[in-house]
């Protein structure tokens, strides 16, 4: 062999085409493998093969053996891995291994190396379905399984979940691709592993952007020629970060047709990483940038409002403010709406739009003569009824506890699914959890905006001190005291330059967008995070919706599972 093997011609360079049939565990088990099948090959010629069943030391699951048409008898008598390792290793040696969707088989044969005391020889890795992705364009083939490249090239073997007919396809695969790779001036080993992970000329051709950036926590924002911003990120150090765009590990489709638009790289240095997080957010607000998808539009979320009239009721809107009582935000009003269902399923709330008059009475509706409505439009209650009846308790669960919400919830789940009535308590599910999940995030919010002033400080890496000056929920001012000058110093300083921050009139998140104050949330809460100055008392009520976490866990939990929980 040559001394540099990536400097050898593909024609000349021997390689093992392998499959692997599993169980379908994870690959870094090491477990499940059922089948093996390899093919060595070189300059179209074979020259040898590899091929056995193994015994994963387990049942194979039906919907597997459905799959590849393996049952358990089968592989029963086979051997199991250890004793297939020795040989497949040699039958490996110095050779290029080849499979499609090589991590996973490549994933698999490792961790069973590991697992058995075997040493995994690290061989060169060339991944058919990386290399389809760069030879063959989506107007060929709609995607890279091996079955539509083996259809589309009209290879003489097909797939069919078996691991050596499927090795013998990926080899016919393989020398179709090869034969297109002239076109792309790939003539080597080294050239087609490079190419399977190659840069695009528009990432070679824009390296230069990253030029001159700093090595510095903070904001990157990719700029159109028009000076619009295209995409906006944060980094603990924003110049390598950046170049990162213009390597083989940017596989994001998206992101490299921003790179073919970008002109330029903005820079916006921060203290610590709580800034950089926060003018991420707040520039992505601003600009709502094409190419991020996450953070946009903080002004479409959605509020649950109980009216401001005699017979309150709850109503899905836009702004929180206007009413006795206002629970949110969401991020869609189909969320907003599971938890009013939720409120309605618990408590006598009229639903009907009309206005309704304290002294005139009104048509009434369906759900007041099925006795789900206490009737206001009949007059059957005063306001005063109503509200100790409907409105006072939506209003406490929004604000205190929402155990009598919850509790009344919990009982009709159970009453469901003692009926065996699962979809019905699937839905009541949801739309509790939906429920508790706002109340939680709204109280953590709401205790920390009703704070005029709150400063906290934690050690960075260097031994100095990250600063931030929160108010009412909003990051007022930044600043980090490097290592010899005292936190106060620094403190003083930030706060000369800080944003004065007023409380608006209504809704818990008045001076900042949800997310921001949960940003600033997660680096308050943090264990080495240390308060220094809070004007007033940052609490929850102790009867409050904090103590449902767990409640609110496995509600999401039997959602995932399809498991009902019966009791809180």
């Amino acid at each position: 062999m040559l001394d540099d093997p990536f400097a050898q011609d593909l024609i000349h360079t021997t390689f093992v085409v392998l499959d692997l049939e599993t169980t379908g565990g994870s690959p870094h088990d090491g477990d499940g493998i059922t089948e093996v099948g390899a093919v060595k090959v070189r300059g179209g010629e074979e020259l040898g093969r590899f091929a056995t069943l193994v015994n994963p030391g387990h049942p194979i699951p039906p919907f597997i053996t459905v799959l590849t048409g393996i049952t358990t008898a089968m592989v029963t008598p086979a051997p199991k891995i250890e004793a297939v390792l020795p040989g497949l290793l040699e039958f490996l040696r110095d050779a290029v291994v080849v499979a499609h969707n090589a991590p996973y088989d490549v994933g698999f044969l490792k961790a069973a190396c590991a697992r058995h005391g075997y040493t995994w020889p690290n061989p060169r890795v060339l991944d058919t379905a990386a290399l389809a992705r760069r030879v063959l364009i989506r107007d060929e083939v709609p995607n890279r399984k091996l079955g539509t490249l083996a259809a589309y090239l009209r290879t003489e073997h097909q797939p069919n979940h078996r691991a050596f007919d499927d090795a013998l396809a990926t080899v016919d695969v393989l020398h179709a691709l090869i034969g297109r790779l002239g076109s792309f001036k790939v003539r080597t080993l080294g050239d087609a592993i490079e190419f399977t992970k190659a840069v695009t000329p528009t990432q070679r051709a824009k390296r230069g952007l990253a030029d001159g950036l700093p090595h510095a926590p903070g904001v990157y924002i990719f700029r159109a020629a028009d000076n619009r911003a295209l995409y906006v990120g944060t980094s603990g150090d924003i110049a390598t970060r950046v170049r990162t765009y213009f390597t083989a590990a940017e596989k994001r489709a998206r992101m490299s047709e921003m790179i073919h638009i970008a002109e330029r790289v903005e820079a916006v240095v921060c203290a610590h990483a709580l800034e950089a997080q926060v003018r991420e957010l707040r520039l992505i607000a601003a600009h709502a940038p094409p190419y991020n998808r996450r953070s946009k539009f903080p002004e479409r979320a959605w509020w649950v409002r109980l009216t401001d009239e005699p017979f309150p009721r709850l109503s899905v809107v836009r702004e929180p403010g206007g009413g006795r009582a206002s629970l949110g935000p969401f991020a869609g009003r189909q969320a907003a709406q599971a938890a009013v269902d939720a409120c309605h399923e618990a408590l006598p709330l009229r639903q009907c739009t009309a206005k309704l008059s304290a002294r005139k009475p009104s048509a009434t509706c369906a759900l007041a003569e099925l006795g789900r409505c206490p009737a206001p439009c009949e007059l059957r209650v005063d306001p005063d009824e109503y509200a100790t009846l409907a409105a006072d308790p939506f209003a406490t669960s929004v604000t205190g506890d929402p155990g009598p919400v919850v509790d009344r919830l919990m009982a009709r789940l159970k009453v469901l699914a003692d009926a065996q009535r699962f979809e019905e308590a699937a839905a009541l599910r949801g739309r509790l959890a939906a429920f508790l999940r706002a109340v939680i995030r709204m109280q953590r919010l709401s205790a920390v905006t009703r704070i005029d002033e709150l400063v906290a400080a934690r050690r960075d890496a260097k031994g100095g001190w990250e600063i931030a000056i929160v108010r009412h929920g909003r990051l007022a001012a930044a600043i980090t005291a490097p290592v010899g000058t005292h936190p106060r110093i620094s403190l003083e300083t930030a706060r000369l330059t800080a944003e004065t921050v007023r409380p608006a009139a209504a809704g818990p998140i008045p001076c900042a967008t949800a997310e921001e104050t949960e940003r600033i949330l997660d680096w308050l809460e943090r264990p080495e995070t240390r308060l220094v100055e809070v004007s007033a008392d940052w609490a929850s009520p102790i009867g409050g919706a904090a103590r449902l976490k767990p409640l609110l866990a496995r509600l999401d939990a039997a959602s995932t599972t399809r498991i009902v929980n019966e009791s809180p």
